[in-house]
């Protein structure tokens, strides 16, 4: 997909100023704790990269393509606009980081002594969150053909918990990640209510780091509340099996806020034949005080650049997070260094542009309209965010949904549907 396009480097390519070493650095004191701090949590067995990084003899054949990938930032893949906003799972490396790389490679990548290692980088078997405390699967294995479209797949998973249980990490993962296009991990706690509505509770799409929400912030899962598995398979030429699984750990002490999922979706989306900036625009109202706390953004092979604004009840704006080049192959979620304060009347606005034209090289088919739908070779425009707010003593609120907001001059009006929520509120 889009991250996987070969880049073109021009003749000359910008290098940070090398920091002044003594020594040339090497591998044991001034690489590893960046590949440790950057780098190792996909660069290990198991993973989704396709090398481990972890020692030398691992490391020393990949220098050249690492220094190459590092200089022009493919990797670490952060694609967030650095003007706007600043998150805490920032992969990006920084100047000085870059520039110690290159010099390491210019050197001839020495390994130096293992006495200057920093300590191992310690990772719980198998998973990117710390050990999980409960671990759900899907009740059975799927089989994904090797060609045709797949719909969509539900598989429910009871979780026979006995009482309520807030929840601060959450990793999804996939068993066969070439077969998964996207997972979403949804919960109801029991039918007849509004409280049997499905919530988000987490996710997987490629990029998408696990879900971990520092301490006083939780998801909430109700005693006697169902896990759905909607998985999205997508053949890739060969027939392939998935078991996906979900690691949940729990919140020691009670929280003092609760995250709820939110989405500003356009879903009649209607996109013009060899249209190469074709935008689309929804919106979020919030109703009650709370806090945007993270921001994820999703389109497909179309998908070119994506924005999030806060909107306050005075009219004041800003950029919460600005996505100049959207890769369908890395979809992270951007969580917020310090919430954004959502006053009451607040909302959030998004902004996508879709290059439907042949210079995008992983358009199915420019000369044809794209609408919604779920296949990749359709669309999607969907601004997922999550926000916080206080807990009360009375029953959470359910995930809040928001009809798309139009714009006359770019973006067709999009149709009702039956069961929308135009407003989200709290308890």
């Amino acid at each position: 997909m889009r991250a996987a396009q070969p880049a073109l480097f021009s003749a000359l390519v910008m290098i940070p100023a090398i920091p002044v070493f003594g020594d040339a650095p090497t591998f044991y004191k001034n690489i590893l704790p960046i590949l440790q701090n950057r780098c190792l949590a996909c660069h290990r067995p198991g993973e989704a990269a396709p090398m481990p990084l972890r020692t030398f003899a691992e490391t020393r054949p990949w220098a050249k393509a690492i220094r190459q990938a590092v200089v022009t930032k493919k990797m670490p893949p952060w694609f967030a606009d650095p003007h706007f906003g600043k998150f805490r799972n920032d992969l990006s490396m920084t100047a000085e980081e870059i520039a110690t790389v290159v010099a390491w490679v210019d050197a001839g990548s020495p390994e130096g002594s293992p006495k200057d290692a920093p300590p191992p980088a310690l990772f719980a078997e198998g998973w990117r969150i710390s050990q999980p405390d409960v671990v759900f699967e899907m009740p059975e294995t799927f089989s994904v053909p090797a060609t045709g479209t797949v719909d969509y797949q539900n598989f429910t998973v009871p979780t026979r918990f006995s009482e309520d249980r807030w929840m601060e990490m959450a990793e999804v993962r996939p068993s066969n990640r070439a077969v998964v296009h996207h997972a979403i991990v949804m919960v109801s706690d029991g039918p007849g209510s509004w409280r049997g509505a499905r919530q988000y509770l987490a996710g997987y799409a490629p990029g998408m780091s696990p879900q971990t929400w520092p301490a006083g912030q939780a998801r909430l899962i109700r005693a006697g509340s169902t896990l759905t598995f909607q998985m999205h398979y997508t053949a890739n030429g060969k027939p392939g099996l998935d078991r996906t699984r979900i690691g949940l750990v729990f919140s020691k002490e009670r929280p003092q806020k609760q995250v709820l999922a939110m989405t500003a979706a356009h879903y009649g989306l209607s996109i013009p034949a060899n249209a190469p900036n074709y935008t689309v625009d929804s919106a979020a109202g919030i109703y009650e005080d709370a806090e945007l706390v993270g921001m994820r953004a999703h389109m497909h092979l179309r998908g070119k650049s994506f924005e999030f604004r806060v909107v306050l009840p005075n009219g004041e704006s800003q950029v919460a997070l600005r996505i100049p080049k959207y890769s369908f192959e890395w979809q992270p979620y951007y969580y917020l260094d310090k919430p954004i304060p959502l006053p009451a009347g607040s909302r959030i606005e998004c902004t996508a542009v879709y290059d439907n034209s042949k210079n995008n090289p992983w358009n199915p088919d420019p000369n044809s309209p794209v609408f919604w739908g779920e296949q990749s070779w359709e669309e999607m425009m969907i601004g997922w965010f999550d926000i916080a707010v206080p807990i009360k003593d009375t029953a959470p609120a359910p995930t809040g949904h928001a009809q798309p907001r139009r714009n006359p001059a770019t973006t067709p009006a999009a149709p009702a549907r039956a069961g929308s929520a135009p407003k989200a509120r709290f308890p």
